[in-house]
């Protein structure tokens, strides 16, 4: 008996060194992959990065082409997206915690919004062109884009919410309604707030997902050559995925280092927007 415990206990101990051993392997081996690339951007990049860089317009000459109509598409884009996306999830997940009865559609309701975080982007860009440039005649238009990508990050939205209004505490929402509160009192000065840094975490990472898309873009119409600013949202537009995109695929060796330089400004970007969601989380967090 005191054998076959020590046997086992030995062949557990071999199962989990040899399981930490494939895992600290794959992680090694992804962050070598992450490095080589990232070593390989910059490399090719760096020297394209300049102040005429970020204000020059696409050009079919390398050195005088820039990012600027990129960078301002995207802008224009990723801040109508956080418009329509953000008050629509968190008021679709509101009602899903707080006032949906548990029923047959609730249950569909929710299955359905979990799937849909996971259906590939260009689905997403075939419904945003036959609904809103064809049906409804915004055309190819920055309003197109960012109401495509609204409903790409809308299930991301809805479900972290979800998560953060489930972890808020049960006794601070009973102690608002001893002392009398209405249920909508409760959601406004109660659980809104206290799920507050989680909801603004999932939307931010969500928004930089938006940030990073091309595909559906392609699909509604965005351009790959923009020489100008775009003026409203009905524009024509470009952002820095598609601009990048481009470049990459001229045959021309300087194209392929301005797509480097382009990759290394969105990746600055990306960073930016995950650190400001980290901040605002820790920001509420004190509050609270």
């Amino acid at each position: 008996m005191i054998s076959n415990a020590k046997s086992n206990y030995k062949m557990r101990k071999l199962k989990n060194r040899l399981f930490h051993g494939v895992i600290l392997l794959s992680t090694l081996f992804g962050v070598i992959i992450l490095v080589v690339l990232l070593t390989d951007i910059l490399k090719s990049g760096l020297d394209r990065l300049s102040i005429d860089f970020l204000k020059s317009f696409p050009s079919r000459f390398p050195e005088k082409a820039g990012i600027k109509s990129a960078l301002a598409g995207s802008l224009w884009v990723i801040l109508l997206t956080a418009l329509f996306a953000f008050p629509i999830g968190v008021g679709t997940a509101v009602y899903l915690e707080e006032y949906a009865k548990k029923s047959w559609f609730s249950t569909l309701l929710q299955l359905n919004i979990s799937n849909l975080a996971g259906v590939p982007s260009i689905v997403y860009g075939l419904l945003g062109l036959s609904v809103f440039v064809r049906l409804l005649g915004f055309g190819r238009s920055i309003l197109s884009g960012a109401l495509t990508l609204a409903l790409l990050i809308l299930p991301v939205i809805i479900v972290a919410s979800q998560e953060a209004i489930k972890s808020v505490p049960e006794s601070l929402k009973h102690g608002a309604y001893a002392l009398g509160a209405s249920k909508w009192q409760v959601i406004r000065t109660i659980v809104i707030p206290t799920a507050m840094p989680g909801i603004l975490t999932g939307t931010i990472l969500a928004i930089s997902r938006a940030l990073g898309e091309a595909a559906p873009l392609i699909m509604v119409g965005a351009m790959g050559y923009v020489a100008f600013l775009p003026q409203g949202i009905v524009d024509s537009y470009t952002t820095l995925p598609i601009q990048i995109f481009n470049w990459t695929s001229r045959p021309q060796e300087a194209f392929h280092e301005l797509a480097s330089a382009g990759i290394i400004i969105l990746l600055v970007l990306l960073l930016s927007v995950n650190a400001s969601a980290i901040l605002l989380r820790n920001k509420f967090q004190k509050r609270m």
